[in-house]
């Protein structure tokens, strides 16, 4: 009697922990797909395993993959034989890739472990990652899990289903038509206000000179979560090619730069603040903004998602 209690209470223990790293699973997966999911896709650009092009394929196949295991882990499928072992390689390698982002740019930052919906420096998401590895040995060792005659069929729907949801809730897309949007272009951006500042206490001169030749200019604020999301792969696209003429004006408290520049690395970008209706009469309300500039001449105008680095490159090369 007393050995029947034991073992109703270890396999009761056992769902109970599987079920949570289930849901854990399931909630990082849909916080890296919605509301932002290039955050996630940066990772394997930043990591050098992917491109502009396979990175957004790979994101969300990762993503599914997260799915199709929390389900396994709610479900208490093979727990032994296949579920908890795939779990466990799963967060082996994001620690793997944690620790060399702290080896290289210290422990700064969003990891992105759960998106935009919680952020945690490396360092913790270590430390997360530590405990679920715990309970997968804890559930390992309580529970085999089980299995029945249509297992296959079953793993297959699950499988297909998670694979496939991340591509529905959200389709990958590699040509934008923001810049047709009504969007004046061909015009000579108002320079002056940035040059000849009639309030310098609120606009700092830029490092460079817009005037002429080419330049990609981001105007940003620090607050503004998509300004950030464009920042980052700002951070990519320098990283990548250096020598880009990549300048940001930005808006905001100026002792906020500092925790801005933690969360998106883009510290490898030259900056300078612009504050109050200068910024506004440049860039207007919708943020970011970002302009191509050609001998202070706004030539094209694109939005976060329609930045390319093999566009901008292309742009710059072209006579």
């Amino acid at each position: 009697m007393i050995f029947i209690k034991t073992f109703c209470l270890k396999t009761v223990l056992a769902h109970f922990l599987s079920i949570c790293l289930g849901l854990v699973f399931l909630f990082s997966g849909w916080t890296k797909l919605k509301p932002i999911i290039e955050t996630f896709e940066f990772t394997f650009i930043d990591i050098g395993i992917a491109n502009w092009y396979v990175a957004p394929l790979l994101a969300r196949l990762m993503i599914g993959l997260e799915f199709f295991v929390g389900v396994l882990l709610i479900a208490g499928f093979k727990l032994r034989k296949l579920t908890l072992p795939l779990s466990a390689g799963i967060l082996l390698f994001f620690t793997i890739y944690l620790v060399l982002q702290i080896a290289i740019a210290g422990n700064t930052g969003n990891c992105g472990c759960f998106g935009e919906a919680y952020k945690m420096t490396p360092g913790m998401a270590i430390l997360k990652n530590g405990i679920m590895l715990v309970v997968c040995g804890v559930v390992y060792w309580l529970c085999v899990g089980w299995s029945g005659k249509n297992d296959k069929l079953w793993l297959s729907l699950v499988g297909v289903t998670a694979a496939i949801l991340p591509f529905i809730v959200n389709p990958v897309e590699y040509t934008y038509s923001s810049n047709n949007l009504n969007e004046t272009v061909n015009y000579a951006l108002d320079t002056q206000l940035l040059y000849e500042p009639s309030h310098p206490e609120k606009v700092e001169v830029p490092q460079v000179d817009f005037r002429t030749g080419k330049h990609i200019v981001a105007f940003l604020s620090l607050t503004c979560p998509h300004c950030r999301v464009a920042a980052k792969k700002f951070y990519l696209i320098k990283k990548n090619n250096p020598s880009l003429p990549i300048y940001f004006v930005l808006n905001g408290d100026r002792r906020a730069y500092e925790e801005f520049a933690e969360d998106t690395k883009a510290s490898n970008i030259p900056y300078s603040f612009c504050l109050g209706e200068s910024f506004i009469n440049l860039a207007g309300v919708n943020l970011p903004r970002i302009y191509y500039l050609e001998n202070r001449v706004v030539t094209k105008k694109v939005d976060y998602f329609e930045l390319n680095q093999y566009h901008i490159e292309e742009w710059l090369n072209k006579k």
